[in-house]
């Protein structure tokens, strides 16, 4: 995808990340082609004519810059890192322990990514407001209601991927994504929490995870308020077994009603750091999870 004739860096922001991503898609009109590894050219971009950062162009085996090194807020795309190198399973570990992400449309290379700041859930800070409680409580009690930890990942990614989103024109959840966190799932290292009512998938999410490093990336509902109850489940198990953090990786208004509030990059980076080094939760879902999210959250005013 990347070679000598370089790529167009069309819609880099307008696609999404699914539901309430935790991400949407790149977009900018970026109006000329970039090539060869470090090349700086001419865009338009706010009516004004300004130099494009350097973007490293990386072979399939190069490390990952420095995050610091990240577009700024003054650039088109805030955050972006790098293009090209792979998403194997060994690359995008080493991403995701860095504080990196992929985020690419279909059309695109591989283009790697460290916002700044970064969106986080702690997960004692949760909001449980009123309405969800009284949803997660309907749900509790009624037969045939669950929630299933990876029973059928690929169901919950072929979902995010296929929803219509209103206001968006694609998802950044491609064949490649997809297949590389199928991937990421076979090697113990991406989880779908998943809401089942009467047989039937309903809404979930899915995430990577690293020691305690939980990573959200998509969410999808077929039903209203499936994604949050699955949420809720996600927070409620992973505050249960001593995590504290979910990364959501973008700002957003959902994000921030559910608590989720925006930390500084190398805050960021720190935590990642330690918590890799910790050991991984057990990924089932006990229904004692339920009593203590409910106990331990208090309502917002």
């Amino acid at each position: 995808m990347v070679g000598a004739a370089g790529f167009e860096l069309a819609t880099l922001c307008s696609q999404s990340r699914c539901a309430t991503r935790l991400r949407y898609t790149p977009t900018a009109n970026i109006l000329t082609r970039l090539s060869g590894l470090f090349v700086p050219v001419l865009i338009i971009y706010a009516d004004m004519t300004q130099p494009l950062p350097n973007l490293p162009w990386l072979a399939p085996e190069d490390p990952f810059p420095p995050i610091f090194e990240a577009w700024g807020d003054h650039t088109p795309a805030p955050g972006l890192l790098a293009a090209g190198g792979a998403l194997s399973t060994t690359n995008l570990l080493n991403a995701y322990s860095h504080g990196i992400f992929p985020w690419f449309s279909e059309d695109q290379p591989i283009l790697w990514w460290s916002t700044n700041p970064r969106m986080t859930l702690h997960t004692p800070e949760f909001r449980l407001h009123r309405s969800l409680r009284k949803v997660i409580r309907k749900f509790i009690a009624t037969p045939g209601a669950e929630i299933c930890i990876n029973h059928d990942f690929h169901a919950v990614i072929d979902a995010c991927s296929s929803s219509v989103r209103r206001g968006q024109t694609g998802t950044w959840i491609s064949p490649q994504i997809r297949v590389a966190y199928e991937n990421l799932h076979r090697e113990g290292y991406a989880h779908s929490v998943e809401t089942w009512q009467d047989g039937e998938l309903t809404g979930g999410l899915y995430c990577v995870a690293i020691g305690r490093a939980v990573f959200g990336e998509s969410m999808f509902a077929n039903r209203t308020d499936a994604s949050k109850i699955a949420l809720a489940a996600l927070v409620g198990m992973t505050r249960s077994q001593g995590v504290n953090w979910i990364d959501c990786q973008q700002v957003t208004d959902h994000l921030a009603f559910m608590g989720a509030r925006p930390i500084d990059r190398t805050v960021f980076a720190q935590s990642v750091s330690v918590s890799l080094r910790e050991q991984p939760i057990d990924w089932t879902f006990q229904p004692v999870y339920w009593d203590e999210l409910l106990s331990a959250c208090a309502t917002p005013p």
